[in-house]
């Protein structure tokens, strides 16, 4: 290992904190800083990428498990898709054209950007949840979660079939380009399964953590299986990345908390559609 990369600490801190503000996998930013910025091969970039993720989750995760409020079910049910297809996103990413696999990122980079700009507004997550509310004062839910407050949450998850195909879909693409799991957050589980925000959040959290694990060791094996030198450079480069990470991940809740929302997710939208345009013009130069 080398000092070369000791600036990916700040850098590391900066992203981190835009992705835990925005609620988007680390994977998605650090994918095309580490193509455009570090020249790495894609798989290489999205393989550290996705290792980066998974710390920078792994806190978050921790906090929504003292809550109370990740349903383990309907996780364990998605995770039964996801995490199969993620091994064969990442299998695919080392056997198909680096070329390509740019190309397939740019486009990744641009759906999270459009995902973004349709994220519901506050109001709307709150008429939402107060319908789920009403739906079951007067009869159970077909799950009911007990939080570490004392309060009780209780609904019916919907459209099972469709979320298990999107997720196993996104899945793929987490694997093969570090990015795909985006309508697991509250935009799908809440509005098309009707999960609470709180808890659709959270069971995301936990299932993007695990699937992505899944995606990082499928890619580590590879790391482990080419060169010394891919080996040493990943590890110089994460040395530095994942100590940012976590420390990101502490700051991007306060952002969260501080920077009006709308204007958050515009600026995002912004930043996503200049990292996707800047990798498909490398691809097409």
């Amino acid at each position: 290992m080398t000092p070369q990369f000791w600036y990916m600490l700040p850098v590391g801190v900066v992203t981190s904190a835009l992705a835990t503000a925005s609620g988007i996998g680390g994977a998605t930013f650090f994918a095309p800083l580490f193509v455009l910025v570090l020249s790495f091969a894609p798989q290489v970039a999205i393989g550290a990428a996705l290792i980066a993720e998974v710390f920078g989750f792994a806190s978050g995760l921790y906090s929504y498990a003292r809550k109370g409020v990740i349903d383990y079910w309907l996780g364990a049910a998605l995770l039964v898709a996801t995490i199969p297809m993620a091994l064969v996103g990442a299998w695919l990413s080392g056997r198909i054209d680096p070329d390509t696999v740019k190309a397939i990122l740019g486009a990744g980079l641009l759906a999270v950007a459009v995902n973004a700009l349709r994220a519901p507004a506050p109001k709307t997550v709150q008429e939402l949840n107060h319908a789920i509310r009403e739906q079951h004062s007067t009869r159970k839910g077909q799950t009911c979660l007990k939080t570490s407050r004392g309060e009780e949450i209780c609904y019916t998850v919907c459209n099972r079939t469709e979320g298990l195909l999107i997720a196993a879909a996104g899945a793929l693409f987490k694997g093969m380009v570090g990015t795909g799991l985006g309508e697991l957050d509250e935009h799908f589980l809440l509005e098309r399964c009707h999960v609470p925000s709180t808890v659709s959040v959270a069971t995301g959290v936990y299932v993007l953590l695990l699937t992505s694990s899944a995606a990082a060791a499928g890619h580590l094996v590879h790391f482990v299986h080419a060169s010394g030198v891919v080996m040493d450079s990943v590890l110089s480069l994460l040395v530095f990345t994942i100590p940012g990470v976590l420390l990101g991940g502490q700051l991007g809740a306060w952002i969260a908390g501080v920077l009006p929302k709308r204007a958050f997710d515009r600026a995002l939208h912004v930043i996503l559609l200049l990292a996707a345009s800047l990798v498909l013009v490398e691809v097409a130069i």
